[in-house]
């Protein structure tokens, strides 16, 4: 699930995830804008916590769709065995 799609389906999900963060509410809304133009990607380092805050409906996938194998190629096996089932 996109971060925008948990926000719009989670009321005050924004900011609960940004205390859960330590970060200003702003930086979840910047990582969920959907203009392209203001959209920041969500840093590496607090993709793991989003994940966990959103108890999986937001993955790493889904928040690092281009690079997500480079950073948790581990992530890659449970992909293969989703797709053999």
């Amino acid at each position: 699930m996109q971060l925008a799609t948990y926000f719009a389906e989670t009321r005050g999900a924004q900011a609960d995830l940004a205390r859960a963060l330590g970060v200003p509410q702003s930086l979840p809304s910047a990582w969920a804008a959907t203009d392209q133009d203001k959209r920041r990607p969500v840093p590496v380092q607090h993709c793991l916590a989003i994940e966990r805050a959103t108890n999986g409906a937001v993955t790493r996938r889904d928040l690092r769709p281009d690079d997500w194998h480079l950073i948790w190629p581990e992530l890659g096996a449970s992909t293969e065995a989703e797709e053999a089932a």
